[in-house]
């Protein structure tokens, strides 16, 4: 197949606008008057462009308003581009509105039907697959019944399970798959896995960063309806942290040069000398000089204060660079105040190589009063814990932040990915979590 026929979405030079008017006699003039123009314009997508290739799963990130959902219903055809162009070869089945192409007057059943028909199936097709609709939706007598009559959860079972089993050659999903309850929701993850595992194009919208990382394949950041990041998905779910704290994105990728670092953190490279490096000065002696520190390390704060030091003791107060899970270890970071601060948060995060965290807790979880620091203080802040994790190799983050008087979280400066370390295990571990469990057994 040829790198064009790979292509199964195409944008090009994406804008979408909408006219604004000040009052309803504005919009009625000027909708009854051809020469009478009184409106503003909105730019929800400005100039966006990208390709999505067969078997991808795309990640599209960003802020409540920035243009996600704009962006999706245009290429299902819901919303016509302004201007740009926008290609798409392969069925596209999409988790945007659940229950858009539904009838409220019609049966559940009849509009399992009708559904189908809107998606171009055949009603044989449709037949084929209607067992397993009713199956994978579980509403019981309700089929028969008008979908107005439905709950909120109902509507929304019967709705995804029309729309994820029509074996589109596309899967758009917007923030749905969390519908109904534990069990419900779980046959949908399970669906999501059957697509990914087919090969199938997913376009996966979700704040959920953990979402994004163990699914997708390639993340693309909108903001402002500008496309801003387009890259790996560990860099582009740290660059949307960093966005969703308030920083400025613009200033983050100038600082970062976050578009020239789309290298991923696998095993082999971060094992590499160029990457992580273990420093001894004794002039000039402090704890990270003594750990397998991160070259290229995630940094960035308002720089009210700054977490300068950082390390991992044993219970004897030896440095350590490999943790065992079933020991005892003290997690430690020093932090200087440029500042004055009321009830900074003192926080620790560990993270897998691909991004993922795996566990963390901070002073404000643990209830600890931090009082207030003074500008010029510097304070030592210890984790004492075990960390329960299967055995590998994770890195280890460090922050300071601050609930302002907005209640706003406001960052004073992180370091993520400071510190390389080891996790060892004593005994086999199924899954990620070492469980000491105690057993018995017994003949009745």
């Amino acid at each position: 197949m040829s790198k064009d026929n790979d292509n199964v979405i195409v944008v090009e030079n994406l804008v979408k606008e909408y006219k604004m008017f000040n009052s309803k006699k504005d919009r009625l003039l000027e909708s009854l008057i051809p020469k009478y123009k009184k409106h503003g314009t909105f730019r929800a997508m400005n100039d966006v462009s990208f390709t999505v290739k067969k078997g991808e799963i795309l990640g599209v990130l960003g802020k409540n308003g920035a243009g996600k959902s704009t962006l999706l219903k245009m290429i299902t055809g819901v919303v016509t581009p302004t201007s740009g162009s926008l290609k798409v070869n392969g069925k596209i089945s999409s988790l945007l509105e659940l229950g858009a192409a539904f009838n409220p007057e019609l049966t559940g059943y009849e509009n399992i039907y009708q559904h189908g028909q809107v998606m171009g199936l055949t009603d044989a097709e449709i037949k084929e697959k209607e067992n397993e609709i009713i199956e994978f939706a579980d509403i019981g007598e309700h089929l028969s019944q008008p979908v107005k009559t439905y709950s909120s959860g109902m509507f929304a079972r019967l709705a995804f399970a029309c729309a994820i089993n029509v074996e589109p050659d596309i899967l758009i999903v917007d923030e749905v798959l969390s519908v109904g309850d534990m069990a419900f929701q779980l046959k949908c993850f399970k669906k999501f896995d059957e697509f990914k595992k087919k090969g199938k194009t997913i376009l996966f919208v979700t704040h959920n960063i953990s979402d994004i990382l163990r699914n997708c394949t390639r993340t693309i950041i909108i903001d402002a309806g500008t496309k801003i990041f387009d890259g790996s998905v560990k860099d582009g779910v740290e660059l949307y942290k960093k966005i969703i704290v308030g920083l400025n994105p613009t200033e983050i990728r100038k600082q970062n040069k976050i578009e020239k670092e789309a290298e991923k953190l696998t095993e082999d490279t971060q094992l590499k000398d160029s990457q992580f490096r273990i420093i001894d000065d004794p002039d000039n002696e402090t704890w990270k000089e003594h750990m397998i520190q991160n070259d290229k390390l995630i940094t960035y704060g308002n720089g009210k204060a700054e977490v300068f030091d950082y390390g991992i003791f044993d219970d004897k107060g030896n440095y350590i660079s490999s943790i065992e899970n079933d020991k005892t270890v003290y997690l430690k970071s020093r932090i200087k105040f440029n500042d004055d601060v009321d009830s900074p948060v003192f926080t620790m995060t560990i993270k897998d190589f691909k991004g993922l965290e795996m566990c963390g807790t901070n002073t404000l979880i643990e209830n600890i009063d931090t009082g207030n620091c003074k500008k010029g203080d510097i304070v030592e802040v210890t984790f004492k814990q075990r960390i329960n994790l299967g055995p590998g190799k994770y890195t280890l983050s460090f922050s300071c932040t601050h609930i302002n008087t907005n209640g706003e979280l406001e960052v004073l400066n992180r370091k993520y990915d400071a510190l390389l370390v080891e996790i060892l295990s004593t005994k086999e571990v199924v899954g990620f979590i070492r469980l000491d469990s105690e057993i018995s057994c017994s003949k009745k």
